[in-house]
């Protein structure tokens, strides 16, 4: 069928999914493909499979929808941490010097550095400008990762906590997997200051700044985040290379390297750089100034740890091997730390324990004569004691005005602010107090060859009622010279003449020559139940050498701060009045000569050159004490125990004096033989014993109050004398 008016064929409608063509007309229409339908879904599981697997979907869309929420959660806390950290962190050279206190290095009388006390600071130095070697050590030893990563190193945690609990610790104890850069913010204690109301040192401070906790983890990562994000790689090196404490009051690499080996950091060799990266792990333990040999053994496995980093080659790790690291001269002479700490503790706080600068002290000390005194302690007790004698010792030698050569404070030095045994502890001196006794009768007139009663002798104490004193040998020697009295240290005899005298006037002369403590009252003054310290002791020796005037003991010359030239303080010690006149300081030192030469002190005879001195022994022999003096230089020694145990065998005379003759014998090495200042008295008659008869009289003894022949006329000593015999000769009072 065609339409009607037209000349075309006629359209065929065909359906073709849904939509009609027009199909020319004559012809069939094409077949319509097959509509696409899509696969059928499988059937759903059915029973307890289907049941659990859909549990299981539900779960992991559950956990996955909670999980990215805690982590976004968590990541933009931990940005805002870090954001908050870094906000806060000043400019890099605010961060390299760490020390909330300033240091005190001490020189010699020479001006060598033996003692530095405090945080030493050796100055400021740049990981980059620091020798290679240590850099390289650094790493190597304590983050070889340190480049790569962000500040965190997870696979370094999680090794350290494996470690940690296989070897029975907590997770976060002992090893803790920290990078450089954490170990940084433990340095900074992630920027909180010090604060002395919270902490009440700085060690609590720094302990608590170290302290490996899972919240301490915790902020470090975020504060970690803030060093790299902040500061570049090398810089934070920088921080670390400065803040790290490397023992021995060494702050900071640079100061540590001047410390042990006298160089600047940027001057060590690999032994040497391996030796101060060994020392982060434990400053203490392994400062080579404490145990040279652990701490080369350290640094033997950080030489192979550089060599298997690629820092050093076989030749080079091998080469380090076979000539370790060893310390400076100055460094491994240890000399005077006793002493050392006795300065310090001299000068004002605020410029000295507790200074916030940098400050030097130039001291007395004579570091040849310091050593003289250690080493003549050791050869003493290596010879004449028991092996493992708890026995202790200490000595102090000084110029006659004062001035402080060298202090032993015990046998074994140690570390800084031990017990001082030459300045803190005050025992009894026994006999080393009754050159007092002497020196006041001899200002008074008596004369050494004048006489004085070793009988039995009561006194009868108000309070306490009689005391009967005795001698050493429990014996008696009737009359005989001062001299010979002070020689033999005949008890009785001292306390007459202490009794004659005056109590007060001994007093009065014993504290004039600078014995500080508080002096017994009664008159067991005269046999040294008062106690008082080793350097005041051989400070009051010390004025009967220089003619009898006052001594005050002094070690600091001046005190400066680093850098400035003009000082803060000077010398505060010294020569200062009158006690005695001189001629009975030369009596005196004659006395103590015949100590030496025939009495109690032979021990302390010194071959070809003249010494004086006296022994000491407490009651139940406590304490024993040698103190004397030459031309050149007063010593003297104290032995015990520090627990007031007795000692066995030992008095005055034994081995404190041939200690101090081992230390007067090393200190005049090379010294010419001076005579002592000393005046000779002359002879005496001694007086007659009341009922002596006539033939005696003519036999030489003259009768009390008549003239001596070849002698003065009688004087106050002559009647105190003749009232003394005459008296106590009765066996009263």
């Amino acid at each position: 069928m065609t339409a009607k008016g037209s000349g075309k064929p006629p359209m065929v409608a065909v359906r073709r999914t849904g939509s009609a063509r027009k199909a020319p007309a004559g012809k069939t229409p094409a077949k319509a493909p097959a509509p696409k339908r899509k696969a059928p879904r499988p059937p759903r599981r059915g029973g307890i499979v289907g049941f659990f697997s859909g549990i299981l979907r539900f779960i992991w869309r559950m956990v996955w929808g909670v999980a990215w929420r805690v982590t976004a959660v968590v990541a933009l806390i931990l940005f805002a941490a870090t954001w908050f950290f870094h906000a806060q962190m000043p400019e890099l050279s605010a961060l390299l010097d760490g020390r909330q206190r300033g240091s005190v290095t001490l020189l010699d009388h020479e001006g060598n550095v033996f003692a530095w006390r405090g945080e030493t600071y050796g100055g400021q130095v740049s990981s980059t400008n620091v020798s290679k070697h240590l850099r390289n050590a650094v790493v190597a030893t304590e983050d070889k990762r340190f480049f790569g990563h962000f500040g965190v190193s997870p696979r370094g945690i999680a090794s350290a906590i494996r470690i940690n609990l296989s070897e029975g610790r907590g997770a976060f104890q002992g090893n803790g997997g920290s990078t450089i850069t954490q170990q940084v913010a433990k340095l900074l204690c992630l920027g909180v200051d010090y604060d002395p109301k919270r902490w009440k040192t700085e060690a609590e401070y720094e302990a608590d700044c170290r302290k490996g906790s899972l919240v301490r983890k915790l902020k470090e990562v975020p504060y970690a985040f803030a060093l790299e994000w902040k500061y570049s790689k090398d810089e934070i090196l920088t921080i670390y290379l400065n803040r790290a404490y490397l023992g021995a009051g060494a702050r900071g690499f640079e100061a540590a390297a001047q410390r042990y080996f006298g160089k600047s950091s940027r001057q060590v060799k690999p032994a040497e750089a391996a030796m101060l990266a060994g020392l982060l792990v434990a400053p203490s333990y392994y400062a080579p100034t404490n145990n040279l040999k652990r701490a080369q053994d350290r640094a033997s496995v950080i030489i192979g740890l550089m060599q298997d980093q690629g820092y050093l080659t076989k030749a080079e790790a091998d080469d380090a091997r076979s000539h370790p690291a060893t310390l400076s001269p100055e460094a491994e002479q240890r000399a005077g730390g006793y002493f050392a700490d006795w300065v310090v503790d001299s000068a004002p706080s605020y410029l000295a324990r507790d200074t916030t600068e940098d400050v030097t002290i130039h001291t007395t000390l004579d570091q040849h004569l310091q050593k003289a005194a250690e080493s003549a302690v050791d050869a003493v007790f290596e010879t004449k004691l028991k092996s493992g004698s708890k026995a202790q010792a200490a000595v102090v030698v000084m110029s006659a005005d004062g001035a402080v050569r060298a202090m032993v404070g015990g046998r074994k030095i140690g570390a800084p602010g031990s017990f001082n045994r030459a300045t803190m502890a005050r025992r009894q001196t026994g006999s080393a107090f009754k050159p007092f006794v002497y020196a006041a009768a001899l200002d008074m007139g008596y004369s050494p060859a004048d006489y004085v009663d070793d009988s039995p002798l009561t006194i009868r104490v108000p309070g306490s009622g009689p005391w009967t004193p005795q001698n050493y040998t429990r014996d008696f020697k009737g009359v005989m010279t001062l001299t010979e009295a002070l020689k033999e240290s005949r008890n009785i005899p001292a306390v007459r003449i202490s009794e004659a005298v005056g109590r007060d006037a001994v007093r009065q002369v014993a504290e004039q020559f600078g014995i500080v403590s508080d002096l017994a009252q009664g008159p067991a003054l005269a046999l040294g139940v008062s106690e008082a310290t080793l350097v005041e002791m051989t400070g009051a020796y010390a004025g009967i050498l220089n003619g009898g005037s006052s001594v005050k003991p002094y070690g600091l010359i001046e005190l400066r701060l680093k850098g400035d030239k003009t000082p803060l303080i000077t010398q505060s010690g010294g020569i200062g009045e009158r006690v005695i006149q001189e001629d009975a300081a030369r009596y005196l030192t004659w006395m103590m000569m015949q100590v030496i030469d025939s009495g109690t002190g032979g021990r302390a005879r010194l071959p070809g050159r003249e010494a004086a001195g006296k022994t000491g022994t407490t009651q139940a022999a406590r304490d024993a004490w040698f103190v004397g003096f030459t031309a050149d230089y007063v010593a003297g020694v104290w032995m015990g125990y520090d627990d007031n145990t007795p000692l066995t065998g030992v008095t005055g005379g034994g081995l404190p004096a041939e200690i101090w003759k081992e230390v007067m014998v090393r200190v005049h090495e090379g010294l010419p033989s001076r005579p002592l200042p000393k005046k000779v008295p002359e002879p005496r008659l001694p007086p007659q014993v009341p009922g002596t008869s006539s033939e005696a009289s003519s036999g030489g003894v003259p009768q009390p109050g008549q003239p001596q022949p070849g002698a003065r006329q009688p004087d106050l000593a002559d009647r105190i004398i003749n009232e003394v015999l005459g008296t106590f000769l009765g066996g009263r009072w």
